[in-house]
């Protein structure tokens, strides 16, 4: 069974600045793959969204996702990435690191533009999926 796609904000507003529909291009993904979210991720997401309209739309193509929940283990998670990460000098945003955290947990892969989730050892990020 594939590993499920965790689809990173920056994903979601490369694509849109594009003039690509992502929601349009995850469909096609969804036929093959679980496609993941997290909360953080929509919060990020739906803040830049400028229309109600494109707001129930993300919200409904979310709810039907594989939801990674954010608990206080998650947390816990994050923090030990984040502690263990600045020790080797290596200083993300917390975000990066929870969304890290997340994907870990799960299992899945991680769908991003962003090169800072390279410096995560043992995640897998890419910027597409074939």
């Amino acid at each position: 069974m594939s590993r499920p796609i965790l689809v990173d904000s920056c994903w979601y507003i490369q694509q849109a600045r594009n003039g690509h529909d992502p929601l349009q291009a995850l469909s096609f993904l969804a036929e093959t793959r679980d496609i993941a979210t997290c909360g953080l991720i929509q919060a990020e997401v739906g803040r830049g969204l400028r229309h109600s309209r494109w707001l129930e739309s993300y919200q409904r193509a979310w709810s039907v996702m594989l939801y990674l929940d954010s608990s206080p283990k998650r947390w816990e998670e994050t923090l030990d990435l984040a502690w263990t990460l600045d020790r080797q000098g290596i200083t993300l945003p917390i975000q990066d690191i929870h969304i890290a955290a997340c994907a870990l947990h799960s299992g899945a892969v991680i769908l991003t533009y962003d090169l800072h989730f390279q410096s995560i050892p043992g995640l897998d990020a890419t910027d597409r999926i074939l």
